[in-house]
């Protein structure tokens, strides 16, 4: 093994050895012009370098350093062109790994020169180009010279984005609007140089729009009231009434969106920069096209476009349209709901009934179409006094009901004719609005359409029978139905109703007779006319009214027979009817009255 000398003296190695032929000061001026020719880096550093060579994987380059760099070939894509002798700019990443190799990266270089790039155009406000790399969710990313950056929806243009889609693959220029340096985030905006261009054209536009102007535009957004249109750097708003003659319910169903239309300036607010556009002003009015021989009483046929409460609008052509009122619709005296008629989209005949070219209105009416039935050869014969017939409810009142006998004819049934016997104070009573009745015509009037019905006289009047019923002084049972102060309301037999006074319905005990009890009741009055019947309990056990009673009594003799004895309890109006004539009083009859007034009259006088 060698042996090492330590404190070697080169100066004196002879001439002919390695170095031999320098001095001190020779070999340290040799040194200093090597050090000359090389380059002093650092890494994390950006600086230009010289294609050397160019192999299948790298590239190398020659930085002035005591070696070359080997950059990948793949980081040269776009620069498909590349040769030796080309200068492009590297980042140094290491002077010497452990193979004593130099790292460089152009990469690296591309990134930290773009960032440089990045933060001088937000400071000095600067344009940047970029390609769209893909779609994301709110926008787009773009690629600048190797950053990513993110362009917002709203800010690639002036107008809404639907399609993000087209933009991908492109280049475009945009602004840097703000910057995260801690997470690397630039975002920025295409829109803002739009919107400097349009500013000129914008002025330009406002200074010379007048009203009646016709401008060319694009449609940019819909709404349901209407859509707006770029003017050329200003919107305006072709409002929904203003785009057809004819009614539309969306403007999608005769425009498209980024349709090219030309369109009039209605009215224009210079304040608030509002502009208002008419498209169907570009066109002749429909209304001015109806033909001159179309007037009242003409026959139209047209679309139902809209119902309303009050009737139906249709169109007989885009524009022109007419109300159909619920009244028209129908011959029918009570007014419906026209849905119950008429449906929107229906398609319809009517006749014109007004038509006032210069307001431009109409009135419509489908029922003009049909025979009025007041107007009918036979409606007097089959409507005539007396007539029998069913109709249909539709309505009811305090004063009484009013019956459909058929479609447009309707007839007043008054609360007092719906009962002989019940004393009615509401139809609601008795029918309810959509019940099917039975009445008979009491009296017509064609010329004024009144009809007035009545449904009681269906049956015989049976206060004729009760008269003979409910003589004066006759008793039947009757009960307390109702008591107030002025009297108590009785339910006699045959379903018929008196009355009796308060002073009349004090018991024999002294006690006042209360509602609900039945008692024997004597009849003090009957009105045939007045359909009246006043009764009394007291007068029952009166001794005074009984004696007058008596004699009256014995002074007609007529027997309890019959329907006389029917009344003297429960009984039904059909027992009436059925009712024989009294028989003649016979000879043993009078013999039997005879004995039995000599024994009343016996004991009366024994009494005293």
């Amino acid at each position: 093994m060698a042996e090492v000398v330590d404190n070697f003296d080169w100066d004196n190695v002879s001439a002919n050895a390695f170095g031999g032929n320098y001095t001190a000061e020779q070999r340290a001026e040799m040194e200093q012009m090597y050090s000359n020719t090389l380059t002093t880096v650092q890494e994390e550093e950006v600086i230009k370098g010289t294609v050397v060579g160019i192999t299948d994987r790298d590239v190398i380059l020659n930085i002035g350093f005591k070696s070359d760099g080997l950059v990948p070939l793949s980081e040269f894509r776009d620069l498909p062109e590349l040769k030796v002798g080309d200068e492009v700019e590297v980042f140094i990443e290491d002077q010497e790994d452990q193979n004593g190799q130099l790292i460089l990266s152009r990469k690296k270089a591309k990134i930290k020169q773009a960032w440089k790039a990045i933060y001088d155009a937000l400071e000095n406000d600067t344009v940047l180009e970029g390609v769209v790399k893909r779609r994301t969710k709110g926008g787009l990313i773009m690629d600048l010279d190797g950053v990513e950056a993110f362009l917002p929806g709203s800010q690639i243009d002036v107008k809404p984005i639907r399609d993000f889609d087209i933009y991908v693959g492109r280049r475009m220029e945009v602004k840097v609007v703000k910057i995260n340096a801690a997470f690397d985030n630039v975002v920025v905006s295409h829109k803002v140089l739009i919107e400097k261009d349009l500013e000129k054209q914008r002025e330009a536009i406002l200074n010379n729009l007048e009203k009646g102007q016709i401008l060319e535009g694009v449609i940019k957004n819909m709404t349901n009231f209407g859509v707006f249109i770029d003017l050329g750097g200003v919107d305006g708003l072709l409002h929904i009434t203003d785009i057809s003659w004819g009614r539309i319910a969306h403007p999608s169903e005769v425009l498209q969106l980024d349709q090219k239309l030309n369109i009039v300036v209605l009215d224009f607010d210079e304040a608030k920069k509002r502009i208002s556009l008419g498209l169907k002003q570009l066109t002749p009015h429909p209304w001015d096209s109806l033909g001159a021989d179309m007037g009242v009483g003409s026959k139209v046929k047209g679309r139902i476009v809209n119902v309303a409460d009050y009737g139906a609008f249709m169109e007989i052509i885009p524009g022109v349209e007419g109300l159909i009122h619920v009244s028209e619709m129908s011959w029918s005296q009570h007014l419906r709901n026209p849905q119950d008629f008429i449906k929107q989209g229906d398609v319809v005949e009517a006749q014109i009934l007004t038509l006032d070219r210069e307001d431009r209105k109409m009135s419509l009416g489908i029922k003009q179409l049909t025979e009025d039935p007041w107007t009918r050869g036979d409606f007097a014969t089959k409507y005539a006094v007396g007539t029998n017939h069913n109709g249909l409810v539709r309505n009811l009142t305090n004063f009484g009901l009013f019956v459909e006998l058929e479609e447009g004819v309707d007839g007043l049934v008054h609360v007092s004719d719906l009962s002989w016997t019940k004393k009615i104070k509401h139809p609601s009573e008795v029918v309810k609005v959509g019940d099917r009745l039975d009445v008979v015509v009491l009296e017509l009037d064609v010329a004024n359409r009144r009809l007035a019905l009545g449904h009681k006289q269906l049956e015989e009047n049976p206060w004729d029978t009760f008269q003979t019923v409910f003589t004066p002084g006759s008793v039947h049972k009757a009960t307390i139905t109702e008591k107030n102060d002025r009297g108590a309301v009785l339910e006699l037999p045959y379903g018929i109703e008196g009355f009796a006074y308060p002073k009349s319905l004090v018991k024999e005990d002294g006690s006042n007779a209360e509602n609900g009890e039945t008692l024997d009741f004597r009849v003090v009055e009957f009105s045939k006319d007045d359909r009246r019947i006043v009764l009394s309990h007291t007068a029952v056990f009166n001794q005074a009214q009984e004696e007058d009673s008596r004699a009256a009594k014995f002074a007609k003799k007529k027997p309890a027979t019959g329907a006389a004895a029917g009344a003297q309890g429960e009984g039904k109006l059909s027992d009436l009817k059925k009712a024989q004539p009294a028989e003649k009083s016979t000879l043993g009859d009078l013999d039997a009255l005879s004995a039995l007034r000599d024994k009343m009259l016996g004991n009366e006088q024994g009494g005293e």
